[in-house]
């Protein structure tokens, strides 16, 4: 689904505001019908939009497309899989052909990002951009305080060297605890194997959020469009003019 006035900008009509004077004028046909509603959503695939009487179309082979999902544990962060396994574009409208921006791993859960814009892509996984990346992790057993500093400070992890990144407790137990880390990098695995080097086991990861881009209102295993403002603060993470 598409907002109307976000249809319309696509197709070339006007922009996005001078296509919600349109729509408010009343000269709008959406199936027939005149709308003139702020937000009205359509189904870009099959609905027939006719704008001063003119029909209007969008190639959405070539339209740019942004979803952000709430990824479950099981997916895999790739567009298919020779084994069959579920892969996160089993999340978004089979008609888009979508791919996500990075990985999360099969065990992991939460946010993540698929277009089809590759210079946005590339922007937002490029280590020089540093786009921060927050997740929640819960492990056992209870790391050492020491320990914890360690990883904050970066530095040398075995597989990899890490830069510096923010850890707070969130809550401790007896045997586990969880934290909430921001790291400026995206390595792979990387959440999990800073853990691992401390000698801890991953019980739960779920990314909750990439810069200020949240999961706030989606559920576990949603997805939806993100709104123009959204795409526009990812282009500035991602040092793209819009």
């Amino acid at each position: 689904m598409m907002r109307l006035q976000k249809f319309m900008a696509t197709a070339g009509v006007a922009s996005r505001r001078a296509s919600e004077k349109l729509i408010a004028e009343g000269k709008v046909n959406v199936n027939g019908r005149k709308v003139t509603e702020m937000g009205f959503q359509i189904n870009e695939y099959k609905d027939i939009v006719h704008v001063r009487g003119k029909r209007i179309s969008v190639n959405l082979k070539e339209a740019k497309m942004y979803y952000v999902i709430n990824k479950p544990r099981g997916y895999l962060s790739t567009s298919k899989d020779e084994r069959g396994r579920k892969t996160v574009l089993e999340l978004v409208p089979k008609e888009d052909r979508l791919y996500p921006v990075g990985r999360l791993d099969q065990n992991t859960s939460g946010i993540l990002i698929m277009t089809n814009d590759g210079d946005l892509t590339y922007g937002l996984t490029h280590p020089k951009h540093e786009v921060p990346k927050t997740y929640v992790v819960k492990v056992s057993p209870v790391p050492t305080k020491e320990n914890i500093s360690k990883l904050r400070s970066g530095g040398d992890i075995g597989v990899y060297k890490i830069r510096a990144c923010e850890i707070s407790l969130r809550t401790l137990e007896e045997e586990n605890a969880t934290y909430v880390v921001t790291i400026h990098e995206g390595k792979n695995r990387q959440v999990r194997n800073m853990f691992e080097y401390i000698g801890c086991e991953i019980v739960t990861l779920k990314r909750i959020a990439i810069g200020e881009l949240s999961l706030k209102g989606l559920r576990l295993g949603k997805s939806r469009q993100l709104e123009d403002e959204e795409v526009k603060y990812l282009k500035e993470l991602a040092e793209i003019e819009n």
